[in-house]
């Protein structure tokens, strides 16, 4: 692999004004960088000015071991293509002629397209699905619709980097996915090195092979994603304290409830999630267990209750968990049975059922 894009102690910001400095990195060609963090960071003032749409402030930007800052229009539409949050305005203009306008920076004086121009169209519209709407008119398309042909229109250009600001932005869930897997094919089988921003961390996480953290005046972390959560955490970034994200399930939970535990969860195997997402909507605290280690229910209940009670995994549940279990139990006016179906590893979780009638506790299966 080459390294093909390298900033060296890049600084970005408007009129003369550093707002970002110290921005260093390499990355190597047909990879995906994406750059996160807290809105007004500064990820589009980075972006903006590896398009030259801003002066760097200082520093030097390598693309192919070419500086960008030394290249002319032209020779930069030919090997970057854009893709910017401002919504485009475009008029009386059919979806291939929009897409079409990537082919400018290869067309003579006249702008004329070629047989192998009005193929490249056809190629970038099929990349995108949008072959159906090659005779459209742009205006009376839909927010995805629009960002799919936005991105032909990038495609056609043939570049070898796109930089792409929020490109799902507006999308509904179904077309964030389709952008982000045309990106990742373009990466992968075309080796488009790729920047750009998501705030949908959760799909950051999957669909980059690099991060870039921006916060403050300086880059804050950079690395795989796997690296980025060894080394930094999304609740730093954001700084947040009245939630969580969970970086196994890329999920965010909200904030969770304190105080003595109402309610005992018996709960493992997925079947409690539901239940402390509801309980927290109902800001009810409650306790649960016993929930082995690796168990998809102990992920969101650490981030939802202070009264989790958990064992090894692939062991069978010792005594010492049962009655720190059976304790908080004690302590609740009821009990609730998830369903959790009861093995050899988690039978001790019948005996807190059983403790619970023993004492009289009302158990149910469902929340009033």
């Amino acid at each position: 692999m080459e390294r093909y894009l390298q900033i060296e102690d890049l600084s970005v910001g408007y009129d003369g004004n550093a707002l970002i400095h110290d921005i260093n990195l390499q990355l190597d060609k047909g990879r995906i960088l994406t750059l996160i963090g807290p809105n007004g960071a500064g990820k589009s003032t980075i972006l903006k000015t590896l398009v030259r749409h801003l002066p760097a402030i200082g520093g030097k930007v390598y693309i192919d071991n070419q500086s960008i800052f030394a290249r002319s229009a032209k020779q930069m539409a030919r090997q970057m293509a854009v893709m910017l949050t401002d919504r485009v305005r475009l008029e009386l203009i059919t979806c291939a002629e929009v897409v079409a306008m990537g082919r400018y920076p290869y067309t003579n004086l006249l702008g004329k397209l070629t047989v192998e121009d009005i193929a490249a169209v056809e190629d970038a519209l099929e990349q995108v699905h949008g072959i159906e709407l090659a005779d459209r008119d742009f205006s009376t398309l839909s927010d995805g619709q629009r960002q799919r042909i936005m991105l032909a229109r990038a495609i056609c250009q043939e570049p070898e980097i796109i930089i792409l600001d929020e490109p799902t932005a507006y999308l509904d869930i179904r077309h964030k996915i389709e952008i982000l897997e045309i990106l990742r094919n373009m990466a992968q089988k075309k080796q488009i090195t790729v920047v750009m921003s998501l705030h949908e961390i959760d799909l950051a996480m999957k669909v980059s092979d690099y991060l870039l953290c921006v916060k403050g005046d300086t880059i804050t972390a950079f690395g795989s994603p796997e690296q980025i959560l060894q080394k930094y955490s999304i609740e730093e970034l954001f700084n947040l304290d009245n939630g969580s994200y969970n970086p196994l399930f890329g999920s965010v939970e909200l904030s969770k409830t304190g105080g003595p535990p109402q309610l005992f969860v018996v709960a493992g195997g997925g079947f409690g999630a539901p239940f402390y997402r509801e309980l927290q909507k109902r800001r009810m605290p409650f306790a649960t267990g016993i929930l082995f280690e690796n168990d998809v229910d102990y992920q969101i209940a650490k981030t939802l209750s202070d009264h989790v009670v958990a064992a090894p995994a692939f062991t069978p549940m010792g005594e010492e968990e049962y009655d720190r279990a059976a304790r908080l139990l004690l302590q609740c006016s009821a009990v609730l049975d998830a369903g959790t179906p009861l093995g050899t590893l988690n039978e001790t979780n019948g005996r807190l059922l059983a403790l619970a009638t023993e004492r009289h506790i009302p158990i149910s299966k469902q929340l009033p």
